[in-house]
């Protein structure tokens, strides 16, 4: 063996750039689910809005969860005035 086959090995090992970001995308994406999902599931909403509220949060990758947490935010900040 020579020095640049255990060079070669050991690079086998680091993951590339785009595995490392792909990783965090899909990190990030669990913990705004899992945190829209607690927020929604605390709320007090009658009807067929959490319904919706609740497909948006599931079937909207991202945006779903980020824009209901927005929302709710932006509703505690407007009845706390």
């Amino acid at each position: 063996m020579t020095a640049a086959t255990d060079v070669e090995g050991i690079e086998l090992l680091v993951p590339a750039g785009y595995d490392v970001l792909w990783s965090v995308v899909v990190l990030a994406n669990l913990v705004l689910l899992g945190a829209a999902l607690v927020v929604w599931s605390r709320a007090r909403v009658t009807g067929g809005g959490g319904l919706l509220d609740v497909l948006v949060i599931l079937l909207v990758p991202f945006l779903g969860p980020a824009a209901y947490l927005t929302g709710r935010a932006l509703a505690r900040r407007r009845t706390a005035s």
